[in-house]
Formats: C-alpha cells, structure tokens, sequence
C-alpha cells in the first residue's frame, strides 16, 4: 500500500490546502484527494512541484507500506483510551 504523508507535512507547517494550492499551482482538488489519501495516480509534475516547494525527496512524500503495517496504525489511530488491541 502507498501511504501519502502530505497531511502530516503540512500539519508540521501549519499549511492550509489553498495556500499550498496557490504557491504550487498545483490544482486544490488533487491536493485534497492527496491530503486525505484518496488519490488513484498523481501526475510526476504534481509531484515534482511538492518536492520542490518542500525541499525534500518524492519517498518524503509516498511511502510503501505492507498492508499488515498499515492496518496496525489505522486500529491504534481509531482506538478509544482504555480500549485493548489484539
């Protein structure tokens, strides 16, 4: 599974969807579907545009994650204090 860490890269700038939309000039629609991982394909200029803006590799940006990992940290990102995991 490709995990897309853009959520967390503009958490850590505090970067709102617009602002990075207009000094990309990467349209707000793929930034969204990216932001929420909801993306089917992105194009290399899209992701050119990222890796320039936040001086880092595209591997910042996508990440290959085994399916078993992944859903390990959807249950403990879902997970309500107090609640067990097996």
């Amino acid at each position: 599974m490709i995990k897309c860490n853009l959520s967390r890269m503009m958490g850590e700038k505090k970067l709102k969807i617009s602002y990075l939309s207009r000094e990309t000039k990467i349209h707000r629609n793929m930034l969204t579907l990216l932001y929420y991982e909801k993306a089917k394909r992105v194009e290399f200029d899209v992701l050119d545009k990222l890796c320039r803006y936040f001086e880092c590799k595209v591997g910042d940006i996508l990440e290959f994650k085994e399916a078993e990992e992944h859903n390990k940290e959807l249950d403990s990102q879902t997970a309500r204090p107090g609640q067990e995991h097996g």
